[in-house]
């Protein structure tokens, strides 16, 4: 029997938390990475090199590798120096290398897959080097990259490409073969918004039957998603899709402490994302919720093993 094939969008420490516990699983996994990042190591390389976005493909390499922890750990390691190196993750610079070498982030890509024992497929959304996102605020603002985008303490109107990046057309035959596609947990408008402000994308899930699953996320974003519930999250990713909306959304309905909230409101001004049935009672999709949520380092993450096994179940009915 062949496996069912899953599309998986996203980008950041999300979606690489999230491939973890997948992988575990007899899937076909595509993920598909935004490259639009303009920060830290990311965006001095970007500069210099005029190339997309590495760090998040560097994430979920390592998250998928099979290959020893000390490899992992090689990759993520940041060098800490007085000189150009500073901040640099050596991941980052061994994707740039290649890319250099072969001259497509795509092939590079496979290259590193074979390197670190990787079963599944990783594509960039594009190839484009100038892939620059761009945001219209409320008050007419228009703020320019990802990492300004990210600290604006304005709300957001709409989200857009100085220039429409050109889809890989892996990605889109990715998307007409799925079984099922989902949006991972992570920054709306930074990790998930990126893939669906693309038309091609939009046209092409259009045309797919398959269902669109919605992994919601723990916490809100400051400034971003402030006091939205599991329903808005969906409302706002609808905004974005075309004729094919939101299938399914899995969210976890784990009791957070006091003490937790309360680290997380003070600290990074996030709240706990609230459950809003009766409103999700009334939206067009199938709900599932479970005690999906577990701490590590001191912070409230997805226990990737459970939600894997959630989307597993989901995908086997």
């Amino acid at each position: 029997m062949n496996n069912k094939k899953v599309v998986v969008f996203g980008g950041g420490t999300g979606l690489s938390y999230l491939l973890k516990g997948l992988k575990e699983f007899p899937i076909d996994i595509t993920a598909v990475i935004t490259v639009s990042d303009d920060g830290r190591s990311t965006g001095k390389l970007r500069e210099e090199f005029h190339v997309p976005a590495v760090g998040d493909i560097r994430k979920v390499l390592t998250s998928l590798s099979s290959t020893s922890d000390d490899i992992k750990e090689m990759l993520e390691y940041r060098f800490k120096t007085t000189s150009d190196l500073d901040g640099h993750a050596l991941g980052n610079l061994m994707l740039i290398s290649l890319l250099d070498i072969t001259g497509s982030l795509k092939e590079t890509i496979n290259s590193l897959c074979v390197l670190l024992d990787i079963k599944n497929k990783v594509l960039p959304l594009t190839e484009d080097a100038n892939v620059t996102l761009m945001a219209q605020t409320f008050d007419g603002e228009i703020i320019e990259g990802q990492v300004a985008i990210s600290t604006s303490e304005k709300k957001i109107k709409k989200l857009f490409y100085k220039e429409e990046p050109k889809v890989l057309n892996e990605v889109k035959s990715a998307l007409k073969e799925a079984d099922l596609i989902i949006f991972s947990m992570g920054s709306l408008y930074t990790s998930i918004l990126p893939h669906l402000i693309s038309k091609d994308i939009v046209k092409t899930l259009d045309k797919v039957k398959s269902p669109i699953m919605y992994l919601c996320n723990i916490v809100t974003q400051p400034f971003e998603t402030d006091d939205f519930t599991v329903s808005d999250h969906v409302n706002l990713l609808n905004s974005y899709l075309g004729k094919h909306k939101i299938d399914v959304v899995i969210a976890s309905n784990s009791k957070i402490s006091e003490e937790m909230a309360m680290k997380y409101a003070t600290e990074e001004r996030k709240d706990p994302v609230k459950i809003d049935y009766p409103v999700l009672a009334k939206l067009d999709l199938e709900f599932i919720e479970a005690d999906l949520l577990t701490i590590a380092d001191n912070t409230l993450k997805h226990h990737s093993g459970k939600l894997s096994a959630l989307i597993f179940s989901y995908l086997m009915k």
